[in-house]
């Protein structure tokens, strides 16, 4: 079992409020550059960067790898997954406030925490997040249908992105994955960059904030993360996580001047208390009996 430092609980903190405030820096330029131009401009930083450090083409499968199809089948999806997420959750915060949408987005991994449990306490944290959910709602103007689609689409990826992740291990160092997944997303991204904002977006100030947001959203955060891991427990960790709707809010109202209203603090506190129960339940079921 890991250790529990304080330094780790930092590390983890530093983590959150580094993604969100990138998010933060990303919304500010949808007025400049659509929400798949900033995917672009963060997976091709992210991939440059993570290219360099990382090097994934070395742990590439060989032809003679019997498991080189399985191996392959599982970087694409988990590609897929996080692509999806960063891409979705973009296309959330062009239509609703970032801390609604991060707080419908972790209806995804919360959804993983509590799959499969037939216990009642299990039930009734996943009923107070979508409690959550309904409050918000009931705030007027606030919400509408493609922004909500969004973000839901974005939570399935965060799942997907959990439990493909959980399958990397012997198959793919997640380091390796990360940047092989960036790497690709670059590419997938681009014809649609060209011949959406095209040559327009190439101004030196976009660059350098698309480039910032690749930094702290990605390659901070999975750099920080995975020293964190190593000295904290991982129920420690989710809970944790569990402050991302928190800390998007706050970020975005730092960074853009987005303010959220009673109700949407409401709905956000409720998922995250049923994040942090969830997650309790998870490392309770998991313990080790005697």
């Amino acid at each position: 079992m890991n250790r529990l430092r304080p330094a780790a609980i930092w590390l983890v903190l530093l983590s959150i409020a580094s993604v969100q405030v990138g998010a933060a820096l990303a919304k500010g330029l949808f007025g400049q550059v659509s929400p798949v131009t900033m995917t672009w401009l963060r997976v091709t930083a992210a991939a440059m960067v993570l290219g360099v450090a990382v090097r994934p083409w070395r742990s590439l499968p060989r032809r003679t790898d019997p498991a080189a199809q399985e191996r392959w089948v599982l970087l694409a999806a988990f590609a897929a997954s996080l692509m999806g997420m960063n891409l979705f959750i973009y296309l959330a915060f062009s239509h609703i406030p970032m801390g609604t949408a991060v707080t419908i987005e972790f209806l995804g991994p919360l959804a993983v925490a509590i799959a499969g449990s037939r216990r009642r306490a299990d039930l009734v944290w996943g009923l107070l997040a979508a409690s959550g959910v309904v409050v918000l709602g009931l705030v007027p103007g606030r919400l509408d249908v493609p922004g909500v689609l969004f973000a839901l689409a974005a939570a399935a990826c965060w799942a997907g992105y959990i439990l493909f992740g959980a399958r990397m291990a012997g198959r793919w160092r997640e380091a390796d994955a990360v940047a092989l997944a960036c790497m690709a997303g670059a590419v997938v991204f681009a014809p649609f960059v060209l011949f959406g904002d095209g040559v327009g977006m190439l101004s030196g100030h976009i660059l350098m904030i698309g480039a910032l947001v690749g930094l702290m959203s990605t390659v901070i955060p999975y750099t920080v993360e995975l020293r964190a891991l190593r000295h904290i427990p991982p129920a420690t960790f989710g809970i944790l996580m569990s402050l991302e709707p928190a800390a998007a809010a706050v970020a975005s109202w730092l960074v853009i001047g987005e303010v959220l209203r009673p109700l949407d603090w409401v709905a956000m506190g409720c998922v995250i208390v049923a994040s942090i129960g969830a997650t309790r339940a998870a490392r309770d079921r998991n313990a080790p009996a005697g």
